[in-house]
């Protein structure tokens, strides 16, 4: 069935005539050409999309049209300049792809829209704007979830220049971020807009600039008219711009006088690019059900294909029966290429679709770790096991960083970071706005920059607040653009329950279910201190290898904790170094052959001390220390229970949703034959004081679970 939009463009055209009026100041004709091709292949990417779709051919794809004027927006910039971009963006792709001869982005576009496995950036896992040779860092369905990781990039760029790093981008790059003005609402553009700022304020250098491609409506809610210009046309320290995004030389002009600005003042500005919205949100939706026949009309007139049309051939660059060859001629090169890509293999098979989320090469990771020469260290505590791994991890890679809320002057709220910042400068340690999802955005984006960011979120339950930076940007980075961008970083979070005289739910918090679920990451949960230090260690190469996100969980209850048993005993204490600990391998302490206990965390203190006292009633346990969450120990956990044909799992988080689930199924699916159970904390978050103790984990009730499984 004909689109509307695609009659309505034809129809118009045939009726045009030139008028004598000049093409505006500063747009040539071969610019103007090279644009409109642009905006038409753009266009018909979109309208073949659908055809595919109704043959089931294609899959779900958000169209460009109505947004074509991007394309003045990537002319303006350079082709190095890093590009983080809407899901409309298809006239700014093709016209950035126009300045590498040697690309092909149609067939590129419409190798996504059938998820062919040599489809260059996502290989086959998503429709996306992404190319590695065009600086296009790919995004999914960005709802505004890119704009920290866009903003840490410019940070990052510009602090590695200062600090004399390599980076792989031009020292006076801008770098662009666009998306929508429905987004433009959600906390994380207002959060990375304000952080953005905030370096501005302190003069510090952010060459970022905002593109909201406004068309007025986010699905089927209208923006209020005005709203964009009101909420960031009069912010101190972010220039505004302001440009029809359907009218090519306005579009043209204003994005240039906006990457000028921000190229030359280092500085972040907004451009507000007027555009509409044609075809509807995507493939599936149907906005007759929510627009008036008379609004969608209005839009038909203002469309940016239709209004470059009448531009050229009012000032004679074409008349409009070459306009319309023009057109028919990109309508059957993308056909004919979409004939050719829909032959193109798929992916096949669960291992070539996992193939680039988490890649693993212990022996190049255990490689790293061993060319590190640390200083010899006894009797620390956690706190300061850690601090001396991160000392050392500064002092060995000038591209690692440390940031986030307290960790500079003051050194942290337990100390942990104290020192670092005076030992290696406040460039590389340095104190961040209370705000996690600038926190980790600002990570991510430098890590594309060549970081190895090391973030701390305050305490894990703040970490919630931000957690979609880990899921849908951190962790899908490597997936959708098949390894060629990683964001390698170590994000410390302190958490975990035990914390006495102080806090409630927000400073004891052991929901750790949301970071397991999250593919790819990993997730470390030292508890002693030597175990800390190695553990750390690992993180960092895992991360300069294969660009792992690595999440490393630290319990607050243990930092300072110096004894085990009795009081002076300094059971607690670690020597340093200690040795390399892989990813995935575990610890048992003791070879009891009666009962295995498996834990982590403050649960690995409370099973050492409950093995003690079971010891001393002649039933002898081991206790395993997961030390990794993900990913588990598998090998151990069935190792170390088949060694005794009794696992209790030790469970300090949530009997739903927590550790234990896990560990119970992997010996469910080895076929473990032995009796097994769990104790756990209720389901329940952590209250105030004393009140904890119900719904936290006992040391009473390990030893009770004990004795009844071994009834068993």
């Amino acid at each position: 069935m004909a689109e509307p939009v695609d009659e309505h463009f034809r129809a118009s055209v045939r009726s045009a005539t030139r008028t004598g009026a000049a093409l505006p100041a500063g747009l040539p004709a071969d610019r103007a050409l090279a644009l409109f091709d642009a905006q038409l292949g753009s266009r018909h990417l979109d309208l073949v999309a659908r055809e595919l779709s109704a043959a089931g051919q294609g899959y779900y794809s958000i169209g460009s049209a109505g947004h074509e004027g991007n394309a003045a927006v990537a002319a303006a910039l350079r082709v190095t300049d890093p590009a983080l971009l809407h899901y409309r963006s298809g006239a700014f792709y093709l016209a950035r792809a126009a300045q590498l001869p040697s690309q092909s982005p149609m067939r590129d576009v419409l190798l996504g829209l059938v998820a062919a496995a040599e489809e260059p950036i996502s290989g086959g896992r998503h429709k996306v704007f992404g190319n590695k040779a065009l600086a296009v860092i790919p995004q999914t369905s960005t709802i505004a979830s890119h704009l920290p990781r866009a903003l840490g990039l410019a940070f990052g760029l510009e602090r590695a220049a200062k600090l004399g790093l390599r980076c792989e981008r031009p020292p006076d790059s801008v770098v662009v971020c666009s998306f929508g003005d429905a987004s433009a609402n959600h906390s994380t553009a207002a959060g990375a807009i304000n952080a953005a700022l905030a370096c501005r304020y302190q003069g510090l250098p952010v060459p970022l600039l905002l593109v909201c491609e406004d068309n007025g409506i986010g699905i089927s809610v209208r923006t209020p008219a005005g709203w964009i210009e009101s909420a960031y046309g009069r912010r101190p320290g972010l220039r505004y711009f302001d440009a029809d995004g359907c009218d090519l030389g306005s579009a043209w002009s204003v994005a240039r006088r906006a990457v000028e600005y921000v190229r030359t003042e280092r500085a972040p500005a907004f451009l507000r690019l007027r555009t509409v919205r044609l075809m509807g949100h995507a493939g599936s939706d149907v906005e007759s059900a929510y627009r008036s026949a008379a609004e969608i009309a209005a839009d038909q007139v203002r469309d940016p294909l239709l209004r470059t049309a009448e531009l050229l051939i009012g000032a004679g660059v074409l008349d409009a029966g070459q306009v319309l060859e023009r057109y028919e001629r990109t309508r059957e090169e993308v056909r004919r290429l979409a004939s050719e890509v829909v032959t193109r293999p798929r992916l096949v098979g669960a291992d070539e679709v996992i193939a680039p989320l988490a890649p693993s090469h212990p022996d190049l990771v255990a490689a790293a770790v061993g060319r590190l020469r640390p200083v010899a260290a006894p009797g620390l505590t956690l706190a300061q096991s850690i601090n001396l791994a991160l000392t050392e991890l500064l002092a060995d890679d000038p591209a690692a960083v440390v940031s986030g809320e307290d960790v500079a002057v003051k050194g942290g709220v337990y100390g942990v970071t104290r020192g670092l910042r005076r030992r290696f400068g406040a460039a590389r340690v340095f104190d961040t706005l209370l705000d996690e999802q600038s926190v980790l955005g600002t990570a991510l984006g430098m890590a594309l920059a060549g970081f190895l960011p090391v973030a701390e979120i305050q305490y894990l339950a703040y970490l919630h607040n931000a957690a979609d930076q880990l899921r849908g940007e951190a962790g899908t980075l490597q997936f959708f653009s098949q390894g060629q961008y990683r964001n390698p970083m170590i994000v410390r979070i302190a958490g975990y329950g035990y914390q006495r005289g102080f806090g409630g739910h927000f400073h004891n918090d052991n929901a750790v279910a949301a970071l397991r679920d999250i593919p790819g990451l990993v997730v470390a949960s030292p508890s002693r201190p030597e175990d800390a230090a190695a553990m750390l260690r690992t993180c960092a190469a895992a991360a300069r290898v294969d660009g792992r996100v690595c999440v490393f969980l630290e319990p607050i209850a243990l930092y300072h904790l110096r004894d085990l048993h009795e009081p002076g005993d300094d059971g607690w204490l670690g020597e340093h170094p200690s040795p390399h600990v892989p990813l995935g391998r575990g610890r048992t302490h003791g070879s009891g052959d009666d009962l295995t206990l498996v834990s982590f965390a403050n649960g690995l203190r409370m099973s050492l001390r409950v093995a003690r006292r079971l010891a001393e009633r002649g039933i002898g346990c081991r206790v395993l220390d997961l030390r990794w969450l993900v990913p588990l120990p598998l090998d151990d956990i069935v190792r170390e229970a088949t060694a005794t044909g009794g696992v209790l799992v030790v469970d300090e988080t949530r009997r739903t949703g927590g550790v234990a689930e896990a560990v119970l199924s992997a010996l469910v699916d080895a076929r473990f034959g032995g009796v097994m159970a769990r104790v756990a904390s209720a389901d329940s978050f952590i209250p105030l004081g004393p009140a904890a103790g119900h719904v936290l984990l006992s040391e009473a009730d390990i030893e009770q679970a004990a004795l009844e499984l071994l009834k068993r």
